[in-house]
C-alpha cells in the first residue's frame, strides 16, 4: 500500500494464508447487497429443500435461473450422492445448455468439508464443463434468495395442495415446474412469466469434455492417482479429486503456482519447502 501497488483481493488473501493469518470464520464474506444477472444463463442457483414433509432423507433438488427465475430443474434425486445429481445435472444441461457460472452453499455433493479448498468429484465435473463456480458465505443463505424464495413457494403449494403418493412425487414437481415457469407472472419480471424471460443457452453440454489445452510453452505435470505432484525428488500433496489430471506449473523465484485449468489451486514455497491451498472460490467472488 506505502508503495502505491494496488493488489487483488483474492492475491492478498492468498498471502496471508500463506502466513498462517486467515482465520476460518474470515474466509467467507458477509452477502451485503442483492445481487441479479442481467441475461438468462449468466448464474444458475442450485440447492435442496428442506426435507419436512417429503419423508425422504433429503427434499428436492433445485436448479434456478437468477436472471429469469426459470427452474432449469426440479428433481427428487431424494440423495445427495454425487451420482445421482450429476446424472439430473446432465439431463438439465442436455435440454437447457451450459450456464455461464453456477452458485451454491457448502453443502454434499458439491462440497467437501474434508478436503482442501472444498473441492469433490462434482466440483471437478463442473469444471471440466467450463462453468465458474461460486459458494455463498457460511450461515447466509440470503445470497441464494431467489432458490429460497422459490423453496416458499414450493413450500405453500405443498401445504395447500397436499402431496401424493411417493410413486406420484416426481410428477408433482414436474407439474409444479411447469406452472411456475409458463402460469405464474413475477413482480420482478414486471409482471411476465420466467419462461417468456428464459432463453436457451448457447453452449452445449459435453458429456465427455475434451481435455483442457495448456499454453504451447506451459510447464505440464500429471498428478499421481492420489492426486500428488512428484517434483523435485518429493511428493507434494495437490488434489485427490484431480488424481491423474494434468496441472500446470508456473515458477516465480522460489515460489511456484499449481494451476488445473485456468485454476489457481495451490502455491509451493521452494524456501520453505511448504505449499497452501488456494479457494479459487475467492477469485470470482463478485455476484
Amino acid at each position: 500500500m506505502n508503495e502505491g501497488i494496488a493488489l487483488p483481493a483474492a492475491t492478498v488473501h492468498r498471502i496471508l494464508l500463506r502466513y498462517g493469518l486467515v482465520r476460518v470464520e474470515d474466509r467467507h464474506r458477509q452477502a451485503l447487497k442483492r445481487f441479479e444477472r442481467a441475461h438468462p444463463n449468466e448464474l444458475w442457483q442450485m440447492d435442496f429443500k428442506s426435507p419436512r414433509g417429503w419423508n425422504k432423507p433429503v427434499g428436492p433438488l433445485s436448479v434456478i435461473d437468477d436472471a429469469s427465475r426459470y427452474v432449469i430443474a426440479l428433481e427428487g434425486t431424494w440423495t445427495t450422492c454425487a451420482e445421482a445429481v450429476q446424472e439430473r445435472l446432465t439431463a438439465a444441461f442436455i435440454e437447457c445448455g451450459l450456464p455461464d457460472a453456477m452458485l451454491m452453499d457448502h453443502g454434499t455433493p458439491w462440497w467437501n468439508t474434508k478436503a482442501a479448498g472444498g473441492w469433490s468429484q462434482l466440483t471437478v465435473w463442473l469444471m471440466k464443463q467450463d462453468i465458474r463456480l461460486h459458494f455463498c458465505a457460511i450461515r447466509h443463505p440470503q445470497t441464494q434468495g431467489k432458490v429460497e424464495r422459490f423453496h416458499g413457494a414450493l413450500e405453500m403449494a405443498c401445504r395447500r395442495r397436499g402431496l401424493p403418493c411417493p410413486e406420484l412425487h416426481q410428477s408433482w414437481l414436474d407439474h409444479f415446474r411447469n406452472e411456475y415457469n409458463n402460469q405464474r407472472p413475477h413482480e420482478a419480471l414486471e409482471m411476465k412469466t420466467p419462461a417468456s424471460v428464459w432463453l436457451k443457452s448457447q453452449r452445449p453440454c459435453q458429456p465427455n469434455p475434451l481435455d483442457w489445452v495448456y499454453p504451447v510453452d506451459a510447464e505440464l505435470h500429471q498428478l499421481t492417482a492420489h492426486g500428488v505432484l512428484h517434483l523435485n525428488g518429493r511428493r507434494w500433496p495437490i488434489r485427490r479429486t484431480l488424481g491423474g489430471e494434468q496441472v500446470q506449473l508456473i515458477r516465480i523465484t522460489q515460489r511456484i503456482e499449481v494451476f488445473y485449468r485456468h485454476t489457481l489451486i495451490r502455491e509451493i514455497d521452494l524456501s520453505s519447502h511448504g505449499s497452501t491451498a488456494v479457494e479459487p472460490w475467492l477469485e470470482n467472488t463478485e455476484l
